[in-house]
């Protein structure tokens, strides 16, 4: 009779999989307590701390009026929702917010939920059923390809930004199915690329699909008033069935929400898993992102200046010979590596010069394309984004240990 492994014997044998051999010879450069290094740094005196590994796009984490606007709200309402808001009541609050943020980026409706990943994976879930079909991007995010996965509905993968590949698919498979989910991202977390929306949408129409665009990276980001792919592109946001987004980029909190129309909306607040059966959004949460809503209209230029930043960390990065891959240039930008070796020392490199960037490895992206991904922030400068360059440039040379050398190179089987 085969020994059955523990639990814990099967967790080390996944953990050792996922890249355990590399935090081994390395060190691990992941959960860093980032308010420990900042006070680590300026106590060497050696500089002073820079993060690109934060979410803080407009800059508005450490904004005054959001951090004045939180304290406000736990003197009034509390720390928390206490319950769910359909069997628990809500704030005043939630309901001024989901308006707000729904007159911002021009849909009818939107609904708050207390994290931006299980608003993708509750929403594909609940939307499509065993007769249906989801059409996603092989290079959607964890939180959508996970929905897809879970979903009684049939999943379809099209190669990533190839929308021929897509129409193909659809014209193969539309006729087989009831209805039909496209499901891709505005700009793409890992890449910094983006879709062409304006054809997408031509292709939903020409197929009679829908369509959901995950714009968590891109509202605050693209568009003159930061309203996202929509505006960047031109595009009427009727024309996109459902927008999912998140609180914890631009509006410097945490939570997710879906936007659509209001018939949606409305259905989905007294059906949606994630939703009904979900402690509702903070109090204190929701105050922060709606203070960070209103200064996102009323110090507009933090968008230009993001804008700006992130095509000076690409075309700088561009013009020292170091790979960008597709990224637009606007809020992520990654520079790959040739192998997980050098990734992890350069982030080693950087973090002993006081800028934070820990590597994508392993996990998230292809094994054989490595990378530091800078999150940029409209508070960022372009001395600090030179620095960052030249520290890459001038890093030194060091090969790995021969034991950590067998260990990558090792086929990474169950």
């Amino acid at each position: 009779m085969a020994k059955h492994k523990s639990l814990s014997e099967y967790a080390l044998r996944r953990y050792r999989l996922a890249g355990k051999a590399i935090l081994d010879e390395h060190g691990n450069p992941f959960f860093a307590p980032t308010d420990t290094l900042q006070a680590d740094i300026q106590a060497r005196g050696n500089g002073h701390f820079v993060s690109f590994a934060n979410y803080d796009y407009l800059g508005l984490g450490e904004h005054p009026e959001v951090r004045a606007a939180a304290h406000q709200a736990v003197d009034r309402f509390g720390v928390g929702a206490l319950a769910s808001r359909l069997v628990g009541g809500e704030r005043s609050t939630h309901q001024k917010f989901e308006d707000d943020l729904a007159g911002f980026l021009g849909v009818e409706a939107t609904l708050a939920l207390v994290s931006g990943y299980l608003t993708n994976l509750t929403v594909i879930t609940h939307l499509m059923s065993k007769r249906d079909a989801i059409f996603l991007d092989e290079l959607s995010h964890n939180s959508v390809a996970t929905g897809a996965r879970t979903s009684d509905a049939a999943q379809i993968v099209f190669r990533h930004n190839d929308l021929d590949h897509l129409d193909q698919l659809l014209t193969e498979h539309r006729e087989k199915h009831s209805n039909v989910l496209i499901a891709v991202e505005s700009l793409y977390s890992m890449d910094g690329d983006t879709i062409d929306l304006p054809r997408l949408v031509a292709l939903k129409k020409k197929h009679q699909a829908w369509l959901l665009v995950d714009e968590a990276h891109s509202i605050g980001v693209m568009g003159e008033r930061g309203t996202g792919l929509c505006e960047y592109c031109g595009v009427d946001p009727d024309d996109v069935d459902i927008i999912i987004g998140t609180l914890s980029k631009s509006f410097a909190s945490c939570g997710g929400f879906v936007a659509g129309k209001r018939g949606l909306i409305d259905w989905l607040k007294f059906t949606l898993p994630g939703f009904v059966y979900s402690v509702g959004l903070s109090p204190v949460i929701t105050a922060a992102a709606a203070k960070a809503l209103e200064l996102m209209q009323t110090e507009s230029w933090r968008i230009g200046k993001l804008a700006h930043n992130a095509e000076f960390l690409r075309d700088t990065a561009q013009a020292a010979g170091l790979d960008t891959g597709p990224a637009i240039g606007r809020a992520v930008v990654p520079i790959l590596f040739n192998s997980v070796w050098e990734t992890m020392a350069v982030s080693q490199h950087l973090l002993a010069n006081g800028i934070y960037v820990p590597p994508v490895v392993q996990v998230g992206v292809p094994k054989d394309k490595p990378r530091l991904r800078f999150f940029i922030s409209a508070s960022h400068t372009e001395d600090e984004i030179r620095q960052v360059v030249q520290l890459i440039l001038d890093r030194p040379v060091v090969e790995p240990p021969r034991a950590l050398a067998a260990a990558l190179e090792a086929p990474a089987s169950l």
